[in-house]
C-alpha cells in the first residue's frame, strides 16, 4: 500500500463515528455505518444535544483575559515631518486597508500588445477602460483540457462579436516551477492563430482575479497580411 502524503488540512471530524459510538448517544441502528455518522439521521434535536453536551463544562473568556489580535500600523513621530512621511503613510493604507495596491507593480503581471497597437492600450486594458462582456474559467483543468475549452471560448466570443473578455486561470501557487496555465494562455495569444484577432491582453485588476486571470481585447477580424507589413497601417 502506498503511504498517504503529509497534508496541512485539518478534519475536524474524521473521527466523529467512533466517538459517537463510544459515547452510547441515542442513535438509530441505521446511523451508523462503516463508522460514519450519517447527517440525515441526525435530527434537529439530537443535533442541539449533542452540542449541548460537547460544550458542557465549557465557560467563555472574560474580556480580560484574553488578547485583542488588532493589526496597528504606528508611523514614528521622527518621520511626521521628514519627507518620507508621506511614503510611509502610504504604507500604513496598504497594509491596514489595501489602498494603493496594483497589480501591475508586482513580478507576477503580465501585458502584451498585437501588430500596429497604439501605445499605452493596455495600461487602458488594465485600468478598466474595456467593458468584460464575457468570462472562462480554467481552473482544475490541465493544460490540453484548458487548451480545449479556450479554443471554444474564443471561437464563440469572435463569432458573437465580443470585444472584452476574461480568462480566469488561476496564479499557479501550487505549480513546482511555474504557473502553467497561466503561461499557456499566454502563450495562446501571442503565438497561436488568436494572436490575429487579439489587440491587446494584461492581468486583470484585483476585483476581476489579478495575476490569476487575464483581460484580453480583440479585435472585430483578424488582422491581414498587408495590415502587418503596413507602415501607414492605422493604430488602434
Amino acid at each position: 500500500m502506498t503511504p498517504r502524503k503529509p497534508t496541512l488540512t485539518y478534519h475536524p471530524f474524521e473521527d466523529l463515528g467512533s466517538l459517537l459510538q463510544a459515547k452510547s448517544f441515542p442513535l438509530r441502528p441505521s446511523a451508523l455505518s462503516c463508522g460514519r455518522v450519517s447527517c440525515e439521521s441526525i435530527s434537529p434535536e439530537l443535533d442541539e444535544t449533542l452540542f449541548r453536551q460537547a460544550m458542557e463544562g465549557v465557560k467563555p473568556v472574560s474580556k480580560g483575559n484574553y488578547v485583542e489580535r488588532t493589526f496597528r500600523f504606528e508611523l514614528p513621530e521622527s518621520l511626521g515631518n521628514s519627507e518620507d512621511a508621506e511614503i510611509v503613510s502610504r504604507l500604513r493604507e496598504l497594509i491596514e486597508h489595501g489602498k494603493g495596491f496594483r497589480v501591475s507593480d508586482t513580478p507576477e503581471y503580465v501585458e502584451g500588445a498585437g501588430y500596429h497597437v497604439s501605445p499605452g492600450i493596455t495600461e487602458r486594458l488594465h485600468q478598466g477602460e474595456f467593458s468584460i462582456q464575457a468570462h472562462v474559467d480554467l481552473h482544475g483543468l490541465t493544460a490540453e483540457e484548458a487548451g480545449v475549452v479556450f479554443e471554444q471560448f474564443m471561437k464563440w466570443a469572435v463569432t458573437v462579436g465580443k470585444k472584452g473578455v476574461l480568462i480566469i486561470h488561476g496564479r499557479g501557487l501550487s505549480s513546482r516551477a511555474e504557473p502553467v496555465l497561466k503561461k499557456k494562455v499566454v502563450e495562446w495569444l501571442t503565438r497561436s492563430p488568436w494572436r490575429k484577432w487579439v489587440i491587446a491582453y494584461c492581468s486583470a485588476r484585483s476585483c476581476d482575479g489579478g495575476a490569476g486571470a487575464t483581460y484580453v481585447l480583440l479585435r472585430q477580424r483578424p488582422v491581414s497580411k498587408g495590415m502587418k507589413r503596413g507602415p501607414k497601417a492605422r493604430r488602434i
